[in-house]
Formats: C-alpha cells, structure tokens, sequence
C-alpha cells in the first residue's frame, strides 16, 4: 500500500518530464497511478478493457478518464460513472483466413492427421491448464475420440508430466490414433483456422480470436480470478448462441465428450454456432482505437 501511494508521486513526476499527448491505460494497478497522474497535469487519457466484466482499475478510474474503449458490448452497463464509453473491440493478431484445400492438407499432414475426420483443437493457454489436461488425458485413455481428430498444447511445463502419464498407461505420446500432443503450437493461427471446434480457457484475447475466426468453441472459465472474467467472457460468445460453458470443477472427459460430439458429428449446428461467433467479431478495431485517440490528441 505504502509502495502504491508513493508511485502516484512518482508517476506524475515521469509523465510531467516526458509530457505526453495522451495516456492510454490497459488496466491493473499500475494505471491508478498513471492515469491519476496524467489526469492531474491536464493530458488526455483512454483506457482499454478487454473483458466483458471491467476490473477494478478501469472501474475506479472512469470518472478520471476521458474515453474508455472497450472489447465487449455488455462492459458498457458495467461501468456506468464512465464520461465516454466506445466498443472498438480488442486487437488481435490472429484471424480468419480461407486456405485451399492442398494448403489444408499440407498443415494437416504436418501434424499426422487428415482432413477426413473433424479436427478439435485444445490448448490452456501458453502455461497450459491442468483441469483440462486431466478430462483430455481420460479422453484418451478411454478412446473416446474414435469420431474425431484431437490437437492437443499441453503447455511446455506440463507437457513431460503428461508424456508420463500416458507411457504409465502404457500409451506412447508420438503415436496415438486421432490424436497430436505437443507443448506448445507456434502456427496457431493456421491451426486455429483448420480446426472445427475449439476448446480453451476464455480469456478477452482467446475469445476475440474465436469470435474474428468464426469458430465454434467449448469455453472452460479459469475460476478465482479478479471479478470472474472469464466467465462473463464466455458468456459474450454463449449468449449469442456460439460457444458452450463447461465449469471447471464440473468438467469431465464424459461430459467434454458428450458437448464434443454433439457439435462436430452436427454439421448444422456447427455451422450455425461458426456464424453466430461471426456476429460479435469486431472489423477494423485498430482504425477505431486510433480514431478515437486521434480526436483526444486534437
């Protein structure tokens, strides 16, 4: 608290040296001080909140700061003191891209699949998720996914316990049928695009690129973080029709099955679950951030 109190001084001595033209926030801690600071000296200041449920920062600084943009149209009623409130989305490097059928095959082959069975990718973000990872390792065990094709990023630092496990059960990481396991992927974007169906944490990022890749999705919420916001993120995409929540003390490789199944052996439902992520993706949402600055700075 003490190391809080002293950065709003020294906040506003650095911003007063470097003497800005706008001050632009992100959200967390670090922003109280900053935007406070810039706030004080008279400059320009937005925010940016990419949850659809705005944290603390963004909350407490509303009535401070001149603009706040956000990713999601249901954030606007959350922060009901704001001077000015504009959706612009959140930017995103990973979108929607169409690949020729040989471009398809190409990726694919790389990862010892094919293009004949859907493909269901699965990641918990770059550090992985252990709940997850748990229901997918009993997936397999259980041959469960004799229907579909699994892609599977454990996370780098999980991804030796799980190779573990599986050769305690006997079965060989590098040779599982329907399935590829790596670490981590460093081609998400053209994996993301081939996939049918994708399963992740619903963080503000993971969901935008979802919505832009007009991909049906199984969101599992990472519980106990601030204001539970990835639960109100997936919320965005399953109020439209796009995605199914999976609690994550509820999550089972019976029931990820089941939600699995009933999407990818279903090609109107999954048609119809891809459009309707379609519907909240946001175009041009860089031009619209800088736009908005643009009219602070003038």
């Amino acid at each position: 608290m003490f190391k809080t109190l002293k950065g709003f001084g020294e906040a506003k001595k650095i911003i007063k040296n470097f003497n800005p033209d706008v001050v632009i926030g992100t959200g967390g801690y670090i922003c109280g001080a900053t935007i406070t600071g810039a706030h004080k000296l008279g400059i320009p200041t937005v925010l940016h909140e990419s949850n659809a449920f705005p944290g603390k920062a963004v909350k407490m600084l509303a009535k401070k700061t001149d603009k706040i943009l956000v990713s999601f149209e249901d954030a606007k009623s959350r922060i009901p003191n704001a001077k000015k409130i504009v959706y612009t989305g959140t930017p995103v490097k990973i979108q929607k891209k169409e690949y020729t059928i040989s471009e398809k095959e190409k990726i694919v082959k790389e990862l010892d699949l094919n293009l004949l069975k859907p493909i269901v990718l699965i990641f918990g973000g770059s550090q992985g998720a252990q709940k997850i990872n748990e229901a997918i390792v009993d997936i397999i065990e259980k041959k469960l996914n004799k229907k579909y094709q699994i892609i599977w990023a454990t996370g780098p630092k999980q991804f030796d316990k799980i190779k573990e496990q599986l050769q305690n059960k006997s079965i060989d990481v590098n040779n599982i049928e329907n399935t590829k396991i790596v670490p981590y992927i460093y081609n998400m974007e053209e994996i993301m695009n081939i996939s049918n169906l994708i399963i992740a944490r619903s963080g503000a990022m993971t969901v935008t690129e979802i919505a832009n890749l007009a991909k049906p999705s199984i969101l599992i919420p990472l519980p106990n973080v601030s204001g539970d916001h990835q639960l109100y993120n997936a919320k965005a995409l399953e109020k439209v029709g796009a995605a199914n929540i999976i609690l994550n003390n509820e999550l089972e490789a019976n029931k990820l099955n089941n939600n699995i199944e009933n999407i990818i052996l279903n090609k109107e439902k999954e048609n119809q679950m891809s459009k309707n992520a379609f519907k909240i993706s946001t175009k041009d949402v860089e031009g619209k951030i800088y736009k908005e600055i643009k009219e602070l700075i003038k």
